[in-house]
């Protein structure tokens, strides 16, 4: 048998189709629920370790840096005692006074470079303890986080496990269901849905209000709806209306009160005095 074509549906048609999708589509919204904030907790671990271990290769960096400057500063003092060493030996074949101050402050300079190069070594080696200290913290930090994210993706895994097979058959339902209705009808609904804070489209009515926003709906609207006569979205929030006779709820009827029955009066009948 061919499918009918969505244009050609009754409005009474459309609007059980779009009601049937939209209890699909809330089925499917439940089974997500179900996993909670865990896809968000995983995420954010996972994004908290990356960031933690770009962190480390850059305090890695960063030692491997001062390690290269400490040995550049040791080659430095080798040349610098190897420059006071020759000096030394030369003071001791000085001619005049000039050559001999000459020396001397050569001396003294490269005494001062030896000074300053050792001063740079020990606050590279007091950077270099601090940014190892720093490493080791980060990379508790990565180990403890890590563990977490195992514990959070074991738990997610399994819930997914759980409801998996039931996501899919609803998916494939819902899938099926979208193909029976019209596609500008269909993009409305989707729009409804997606700025609808409970993620529903289309609503019945209950106890003469809007299943969604729950403003009153007046009798003549209700009464329109009921004809299934054409498409009626609310007023207020916008979402499409049905009444529940066709989305297939049964609403309870509200119990009237019975008044308390009156007992009739008897009245006593007045004897009347005999006659003589």
């Amino acid at each position: 048998m061919a499918k009918k074509d969505p244009t050609d549906l009754s409005v009474e048609e459309k609007l059980k189709a779009l009601y049937q999708l939209q209890t699909t589509l809330s089925a499917i919204d439940e089974k997500k629920a179900m996993r909670g904030e865990l896809p968000l907790e995983v995420q954010d671990l996972e994004d908290e370790i990356a960031g933690l271990t770009i962190r480390v290769e850059k305090i890695q960096n960063d030692i491997k840096d001062f390690q290269t400057a400490i040995l550049q500063k040791k080659a430095e003092i080798s040349e610098a005692q190897a420059s006071v060493d020759r000096y030394q030996n030369q003071l001791n074949e000085v001619k005049n006074n000039r050559e001999y101050d000459t020396l001397t402050k050569e001396i003294e300079f490269q005494t001062l470079e030896i000074e300053l190069c050792n001063k740079k070594i020990r606050e590279a080696l007091v950077k270099v303890e601090e940014k190892k200290r720093d490493q080791e913290m980060n990379e508790e930090i990565i180990k403890d986080r890590e563990v977490a994210l195992e514990e959070k993706k074991s738990e997610l895994n399994e819930i997914m496990q759980e409801t998996k097979d039931e996501e899919e058959k609803l998916k494939s339902k819902a899938k099926d269901l979208e193909t029976k209705i019209e596609p500008r009808l269909l993009s409305s609904f989707k729009r409804i849905r997606k700025s609808a804070r409970n993620g529903l489209g289309i609503v019945y009515v209950q106890r003469d209000a809007c299943g969604g926003c729950f403003n009153k709906i007046p009798p003549q609207r209700q009464l329109d709806i009921k004809m299934h006569k054409k498409i009626i979205v609310c007023e207020y929030c916008g979402r499409i209306m049905i009444d529940p006779e066709l989305a297939g709820v049964k609403l309870e009827s509200p119990v009237s009160e019975e008044k308390p029955k009156r007992k009739r009066a008897i009245r006593k009948k007045t004897e009347t005095p005999a006659e003589d």
